[in-house]
């Protein structure tokens, strides 16, 4: 993966010492953080943060269904599905646009 201005290029293959060839690729993780291959490395995508949140979010509500109040389904959500949301976030180089941010805003509204 390449980062800045010529990260569309596509270059020849890596060849390693036991034959086997480097794929390119458009995004890595790193830290449980998926960094997309960009001009300017400043925004993480978030699409697997919200695909993950939904699937803990719908654990949670598949086993405890409808026999928790909403205060605790609440509580729930926000101490245990929310910091997978929100992780890696507060990183320096993680400046979120507007538009990221209500994203996520409304990925944990529309669960609510």
């Amino acid at each position: 993966m390449r980062i800045g201005s010529r990260h569309v290029k596509m270059y020849a293959k890596i060849t390693m010492c036991d034959g086997g060839e480097l794929r390119w690729v458009d995004e890595i993780r790193y830290l449980g953080v998926l960094l997309p291959a960009v001009q300017n490395l400043s925004v993480p995508s978030i699409d697997k943060a919200k695909r993950t949140f939904y699937r803990a979010a719908n654990s949670i509500f598949a086993k405890i269904g409808r026999l928790a109040s909403e205060e605790v389904m609440v509580q729930l959500l926000k101490q245990k599905c929310l910091p997978i949301l929100l992780y890696a976030l507060d990183v320096g180089l993680c400046n979120l646009h507007k538009r990221s941010m209500l994203s996520l805003d409304f990925t944990f509204n529309r669960f609510l």
